[in-house]
């Protein structure tokens, strides 16, 4: 849950973050309501048949734009961007300016803009906007999360809630959710524990568990790193957190590829027992 905070005042870094968020917001919005009113909309699709839209690029564009003038210098890698040499760089920007596109060209507002800094192999800080809702949920990985609302320019601050409904296992699960590694674990879940399913989009989901409303995400489809880099720092600021299907939390940046397999996460330190017995009761995970 958050709480009102005082304004963040003095970071420069970050508040020159939530500028530049801001207004990538806005282009976003923008880019919704175009497409959403029937105007002629760009569509493509990638190598691998995803969809890439004109709302994607515009965002990239500019981000990777404005983080370029940022000091201190960090590269950015973006999954709309082209290759990268990447294995030398200590510390990154990760960028996906349209994270749920899929839910945004089916006229959902569950999109986000993720962005993070990458340290090592590990998130540094995170950033996840969600534009129609002109708020965007920020931090480092060793401090409690901020919530700042664009239009209000009101500031919450992440607290604990000591009354974490104890009898109910509240479940996020992508719209598309039916293969047969979704079933079983909802099964198992069911036969042991009163259940709740919430149907959101991709990382969206990783803002209503901090909001309190998501205790675990499990995502057996693919992923990429920009998709979960922004989401595992700021569970992780929480004592929370995301591992993958072998029980192990994401690393950045440590292999040729930035595909990982699906992943189990949950909201707070008494869910992450849970996760793990869940996993162990898993088959054909790997």
């Amino acid at each position: 849950m958050f709480v009102i905070s005082d304004p963040v005042s003095h970071d420069p870094l970050l508040l020159k973050i939530l500028d530049i968020l801001a207004h990538a917001s806005e282009i976003l919005v923008q880019e919704f309501d175009t497409y959403a009113s029937g105007k002629v909309f760009k569509i493509d699709r990638k190598e691998d048949t995803s969809p890439v839209t004109q709302a994607d690029l515009r965002v990239n564009q500019y981000m990777t734009e404005e983080l370029a003038k940022l000091e201190p210098f960090y590269p950015v890698l973006s999954e709309e961007s082209e290759s990268v040499q990447r294995s030398e760089w200590k510390s990154f920007w990760m960028l996906d300016p349209l994270d749920g596109t899929k839910e945004f060209l089916h006229k959902r507002q569950e999109f986000t803009i993720n962005l993070s800094l990458v340290c090592g192999d590990k998130t540094n800080f995170s950033a996840l906007v969600v534009p129609c809702k002109c708020v965007v949920y920020l931090g480092y990985l060793d401090q409690h999360p901020y919530k700042y609302e664009f239009q209000s320019k009101r500031w919450w601050r992440y607290q604990a809630d000591s009354d974490q409904h104890s009898n109910v296992i509240r479940v996020g699960l992508s719209h598309n959710n039916k293969n047969d590694q979704y079933q079983q674990l909802m099964t198992y879940l069911e036969q042991h524990y009163t259940v709740e399913r919430l149907e959101a989009g991709s990382a969206y989901k990783f803002c209503l568990m901090l909001e309190g409303e998501i205790d675990l995400y499990p995502r057996f489809h693919p992923t990429s790193e920009w998709d979960t880099s922004a989401g595992q720092g700021l569970l992780e600021s929480i004592g929370g957190g995301l591992v993958s299907l072998k029980g192990l939390p994401f690393k950045y940046n440590v292999r040729d590829t930035l595909l990982n397999k699906g992943f189990l996460a949950f909201a707070s330190p008494k869910y992450e027992k849970l996760a793990k017995d869940l996993l162990s009761h898993m088959d054909n995970y790997n």
